[in-house]
C-alpha cells in the first residue's frame, strides 16, 4: 500500500519535552512533502504549533524512573489502551513513536500486528542497558530513525530497517557559539566567570537534584567569589521547585543566579562551563563546546534496580559518543556539591584540557550534523511509497 498527500493520516506520540522538540520540525518537514496530511496523537506545545492534534496531553507521560513511573502507572496504561483502541478502530497510514520506548514499543507491536506501518523515531538505548529490548524493537518497528551513527549497524545487524538521520541539535547550534553576544542578550558581564546549571526538565528530576545543584553553586561561590549562574528551566513547576531549593540556601539573588524560562541554548553559549543532569542537555552543552560535569540522582530504590544493568562505563551522551570519558560524571551518592564544583574548576583552570574538550566536541558536532528533520522525513517518504 502506498500513501499520498491529501488523505494521509499520521499518528504520532511524544512523551517529554525533548521528544516534543524533536517531533515538531519533523512534522513540519513531512507537511512540506504531504501538504494535506493530518497529524494527531500525544503532543506537546511545539508539536501542536506544528499542527498536531493532541488527543492526550504529553505531560501525562513525562515521568522518569521505575519508582516514579509506578506512581502514574495506571493512568499511563489507560492512556496507551485508549490510544491503541482508537488507532486500531480507525487505522492511520503510519504511526510514529518519538522516543519514549517504554510507552511506544508495546503500542507499536499491537499496531504492526494489524498491518499498520510503524516507525520508532529515536532508537531505544539498547547500547547502554536493556540490550534484550532490541528483540522487542524487531517486533515493534518497521523502521527505526537513529540519531547516532553507531546505532545504524547495531540495528541493521538484528534485521531492523534503520536510517541514521543525525541529531537536530547539531543543525540548530552554531559550530562556534558567540559567548559575547549571548552574554549581551542576557545582560551578563563579559569579564565574570559564568556557570550554567541544568538540573533537568522534569519535576521528578528536580525533586532529587535541585538541592544538589544549589549546593554546588554555594560551593563554587565560596571557591570563586563573584561567579554568576544561569539556570534555564523548562516550565513553571520546575522553576518553582528549583527556586524553593535556592531559597533554603539564601535565595537566587544572594547566590548570583539568573533563572531563565527556557533559553537553554543561550545560557550554554553565555557560560564558561556547566553542571548538567544526564540527558539531552549534556549533548547540547557539548555542541556548544563547553566543559561540563555530568551528574544524576534518582530514588534509592530505582538506583538499586538499574545500577548493575549498564553495559557502558559512562552515562553521559558526550562520553558515550566519544567512547571515553571526555568530561567527568558523578552519579547518585558520588554526586556531592564539592565533587561537582571541584571537577568543573579542574577543567576551567586547565587551558590544555579545555582545548582538548573543544576539539572533541567539534568533531562530534560535524558527525551529528545531517539536516535531521528533512532526513527523517525523507526516510518516512521512502517507507510510505513502498508497496
Amino acid at each position: 500500500m502506498t500513501a499520498s498527500g491529501p488523505g494521509l493520516r499520521i499518528a504520532i506520540t511524544a512523551g517529554e519535552p525533548s521528544g516534543d522538540a524533536l517531533a515538531a520540525p519533523f512534522v513540519q518537514a513531512l507537511r512540506r512533502l504531504y501538504p494535506g496530511a493530518h497529524f494527531y496523537g500525544i503532543a506537546g506545545p511545539r508539536m501542536m504549533e506544528a499542527g498536531v492534534q493532541a488527543l492526550f496531553p504529553m505531560e501525562k507521560l513525562s515521568v522518569m524512573g521505575y519508582v516514579e513511573v509506578l506512581r502514574h502507572y495506571v493512568e499511563i496504561v489507560a492512556i496507551r489502551r485508549k490510544l491503541r483502541e482508537r488507532l486500531l478502530a480507525d487505522p492511520p497510514d503510519l504511526f510514529v513513536g518519538v522516543d519514549a520506548p517504554d510507552f511506544n514499543l508495546d503500542l507499536e507491536i499491537a499496531l504492526k500486528a494489524r498491518g499498520i506501518r510503524t516507525v520508532q523515531y529515536v532508537g531505544p538505548t539498547v547500547w547502554a542497558w536493556r540490550a534484550r529490548r532490541i528483540h522487542k524493537v524487531v517486533r515493534a518497528a518497521d523502521h527505526v530513525l537513529a540519531l547516532f551513527p553507531f546505532e545504524e549497524p547495531l540495528y541493521r545487524d538484528h534485521g531492523i530497517p534503520v536510517t541514521y538521520v543525525g541529531h537536530p541539535l547539531a543543525d540548530a547550534i552554531a559550530e562556534t557559539p558567540d559567548r559575547a553576544a549571548a552574554r549581551l542578550r542576557l545582560g551578563l558581564p563579559q569579564d565574570r566567570l559564568v556557570v550554567a546549571l541544568l538540573p533537568g526538565s522534569r519535576v521528578s528530576e528536580l525533586h532529587y537534584m535541585a538541592d544538589l545543584f544549589v549546593g554546588a553553586a554555594v560551593w563554587l561561590r565560596r571557591a570563586r567569589p563573584g561567579v554568576q549562574f544561569v539556570v534555564p528551566l523548562v516550565n513553571r513547576l520546575t522553576a518553582e521547585r528549583f527556586e524553593r531549593a535556592a531559597e533554603r540556601a539564601g535565595g537566587v539573588n544572594a547566590l548570583g543566579m539568573r533563572l531563565l524560562s527556557g533559553q537553554a541554548h543561550i545560557a550554554m553559549a553565555a557560560a564558561d562551563g556547566a553542571i548538567v543532569a544526564s540527558g539531552t542537555a549534556t549533548l547540547e552543552t557539548a555542541l556548544h563546546k563547553r566543559p561540563m560535569v555530568i551528574t544524576y540522582k534518582i530514588s534509592p530504590l530505582t538506583w538499586r534496580l538499574v545500577r548493575n544493568r549498564g553495559y557502558l562505563p559512562y552515562v553521559g551522551l558526550p562520553n558515550i559518543l566519544a567512547g571515553k570519558f571526555v568530561v567527568p560524571e558523578f552519579l547518585q551518592d558520588a554526586a556531592t556539591p564539592q565533587a561537582l564544583g571541584e571537577a568543573l574548576l579542574a577543567q576551567l583552570d586547565d587551558p590544555a584540557r579545555l582545548e582538548r574538550i573543544r576539539q572533541e566536541f567539534t568533531a562530534l558536532h560535524r558527525v551529528l550534523k545531517r539536516d535531521n528533520a528533512n532526513a527523517a522525513a525523507r526516510a518516512v517518504l521512502d517507507l510510505l511509497e513502498k508497496p
